[in-house]
């Protein structure tokens, strides 16, 4: 387990700098998490994960964190990438980044996680429809341009712990 060290003077109101955890997305993207939102990096052994019944696909179940119950999202799958998980594969390791948003915690779980990136929020450009796929968008908070012209898509932490998949519909009769 790794715990993250606490937000330094480059997170300063201050200061339009901000620290990002970067991580892979999809087979070759890069995602970023402000890092004020993840409280934990760890690997996590898909043996490890308990499946939960008539949940969404992309929750892989729960896993004994802390001596606590938390949910594990497969990100990939939520964001409208190929599964992490596509066949019965036991002794696979993932990352699991816990995040917390207004008191609650959830894992999610990645393939790999890259580096810290120290970026300039005010070069953050806001979504746009045509740029990424429809899955991603609610998840999205905006990208940054990075080396290379690549993308890098900031994902929004608070945004999937008040996703609908956490709130299902009720039967109204």
């Amino acid at each position: 387990m790794f715990a993250l060290e606490p937000p330094n003077s480059a997170n300063s109101p201050q200061s339009s700098e901000q620290k990002f955890l970067s991580f892979k997305l999809g087979l070759k993207d890069t995602a970023l998490l402000p890092l004020e939102c993840v409280t934990e990096l760890f690997q996590v052994s898909v043996a490890d994960i308990l499946p939960v019944p008539q949940v969404p696909s992309c929750v892989l179940g729960v896993y004994n964190w802390r001596e606590e119950m938390l949910w594990l999202v497969d990100l990939n799958a939520l964001t409208g990438f190929p599964p992490l998980i596509q066949e019965d594969i036991s002794l696979l390791t993932l990352m699991a980044l816990v995040v917390q948003a207004q008191g609650q915690f959830i894992g999610l779980v990645v393939q790999q996680v890259k580096d810290i990136e120290l970026l300039d929020t005010k070069k953050l450009k806001a979504p746009e429809a045509g740029l990424f796929n429809p899955e991603l968008l609610p998840f999205l908070q905006g990208y940054f341009i990075g080396a290379n012209n690549e993308i890098l898509k900031t994902i929004d932490a608070k945004a999937i712990l008040e996703a609908s998949l956490w709130h299902p519909p009720t039967n109204s009769f």
